[in-house]
């Protein structure tokens, strides 16, 4: 029996991809494109590339979201090993109930966490800024972090970690040296994955964002709705270049042994 796939079916999965990836093809290429207005192409050119060191709230956009990212991943990856060491290698009343809430964030409407943490921060008094997006985005890169180490300690091998006790090592030392270089695959993915959803993110940012902490991709919508000028599909190219590669980063990653 053949079981290979017929033709129409590849046929059919050749033209939905064409169609999803089309429009970034077509923004890829306008970014090099020397008109000033992206329906009229008059030439290759990376002046829109240059252009994008001339725009200071570019720079300050990308400042604002490396450093957000940065400080939400140290922290989404230390707090998320730490709980899914705690969920994979402990069984205590109501896990089930903690596992359930912990999947929350992952099929929550962004729009809704959103707002959900602007009122929290509206109730406490805390001034919007850069430390509340910083805490928005662990808030929901939490729970992608937990999921991938997860997936990582279910193919480990607790033996090893049994005999290093077993031979005179100690519970820290054999964290350091067993554990943490198996499951360092499953945190560098994790820690990939809460870093490209910190840096992508727009809806929820655009709720706890204060003056002056606005990231790249607020900066870039202002941008769109302003007036759309060349330089934008230059650093969207640039965001998808970046996020296409730790994505492919993160998947392999999340494939090493």
């Amino acid at each position: 029996m053949n079981l290979r796939p017929s033709r129409w079916l590849l046929t059919v999965t050749a033209a939905v991809y064409i169609f999803l990836h089309l429009p970034i093809l077509v923004l890829m290429v306008f970014s090099f494109n020397d008109s000033k207005f992206s329906v009229d192409w008059q030439g290759f050119s990376l002046r829109w590339y240059q252009r994008l060191w001339e725009r200071t709230d570019i720079l300050h956009g990308l400042q604002v979201s490396l450093m957000v990212g940065i400080a939400a991943t140290a922290i989404s990856t230390v707090l998320g090993t730490l709980l899914a060491l705690g969920l994979s290698r402990h069984r205590f009343p109501g896990r089930r109930t903690f596992m359930g809430l912990l999947y929350l964030p992952l099929v929550t409407p962004e729009i809704v966490v959103g707002i959900s943490l602007l009122i929290l921060f509206a109730v406490l008094g805390v001034s919007l800024g850069i430390t509340t997006i910083v805490i928005a985005h662990v808030a929901f890169c939490l729970s992608f972090v937990v999921v991938v180490v997860l997936a990582r300690l279910a193919g480990m091998d607790q033996h090893l970690e049994e005999a290093a006790m077993l031979l005179g090592a100690d519970e820290i030392t054999t964290f350091r040296r067993v554990t943490v270089p198996q499951l360092w695959p499953g945190i560098l993915a994790g820690a990939l994955l809460a870093f490209i959803i910190s840096f992508d993110d727009f809806v929820i940012t655009s709720f706890v964002a204060g003056p002056g902490s606005s990231t790249l991709p607020i900066v870039v919508y202002g941008m769109v709705r302003k007036n759309i000028e060349p330089s934008i599909n230059a650093i969207s190219t640039i965001i998808l270049l970046v996020t296409a590669t730790l994505i492919y980063l993160a998947e392999r990653l999340v494939r090493a042994r």
